[in-house]
């Protein structure tokens, strides 16, 4: 499956428990050798009782992702498809907490993102307090960012045009720098207007892809907060189009995009 091209393997474990190795997620992952993916998910028994169904996300190094806004919408359109996700807000169980999710009559999904942090802490960043804004040298070049939680951590970096912004080496060293103790990913953003922004993400285990749903909501949250956005955006990526909606701090952030099937198999590990 894939939401505006952040490509996803989704594995059906209702029934049966899949527990799979890092080594066999990334061999999964692998374009030439495997399948191929962005993130790897999982559909499982919900371990709340709260919610209908859990979702488990897999980055294609491995490595456990705590969120995905794209690969959100995919577990519902999977779940609407099999008959097993009701009308209305359905709540499910992902790896950071709750989400309600909902299929629109145009066959886009809407879904309740949760609410931002931006407690270092709980990004993690480790700084002293929280701030619209932090600055570190990569190299020779200091930058400037904003920082949230969105259920995984984010950096966001607002360039003058996204064209020639330096995704592929300011991406990986800000991932993994020392001050991102979970790593983080980076979105780079250019507002066009109040209402819309053009996006890309360096995702972190992942590299550069598509589309970032949690990155899209991030980028929009942390332009707000410095008043560069308004309530509701468009968000421009690589792969299409989101809107993203964000009523200010305590408030959860809404994300509504379109979520396609492509093709199912049988892969033997």
């Amino acid at each position: 499956m894939h939401g505006i091209g952040n490509d996803f393997v989704v594995i059906d474990c209702r029934e049966r428990a899949l527990p799979l190795t890092a080594a066999q997620v990334a061999r999964l992952g692998d374009r030439h050798l495997g399948v191929g993916f962005d993130q790897l998910l999982t559909i499982e028994p919900s371990r709340d009782p709260d919610c209908a169904w859990r979702y488990g996300i897999y980055n294609r190094d491995g490595s456990p992702a705590g969120q995905c806004g794209n690969g959100v919408r995919c577990v519902a359109a999977w779940l609407r498809r099999a008959g097993a996700l009701a009308d209305g807000l359905t709540r499910l169980q992902s790896p950071s907490g709750a989400v309600a999710v909902e299929m629109l009559a145009d066959g886009r999904v809407r879904v309740d993102m949760g609410v931002p942090q931006f407690a270092p802490a709980a990004i993690p960043l480790r700084e002293a307090q929280s701030a619209t804004t932090y600055k570190r040298t990569l190299g020779a070049t200091e930058i400037e960012f904003g920082a949230v939680s969105m259920g995984n951590p984010h950096a966001v970096i607002e360039v003058a045009d996204l064209a020639v912004a330096p995704v592929a080496d300011w991406g990986p060293a800000l991932e993994t720098h020392a001050d991102f103790p979970d790593r983080a990913n980076i979105g780079f953003a250019q507002v066009l207007s109040p209402q819309a922004i053009r996006l890309r993400v360096w995702e972190r285990g992942a590299g550069e892809t598509q589309a970032c749903g949690s990155g899209a909501c991030a980028a929009v949250v942390a332009l707000a907060r410095r008043g560069r956005v308004g309530a509701d955006v468009e968000v421009q990526l690589p792969g299409g189009l989101l809107q993203i909606s964000w009523a200010g701090p305590g408030e959860p952030v809404w994300m509504t995009g379109p979520a396609a099937f492509v093709f199912e198999g049988n892969y033997h590990l």
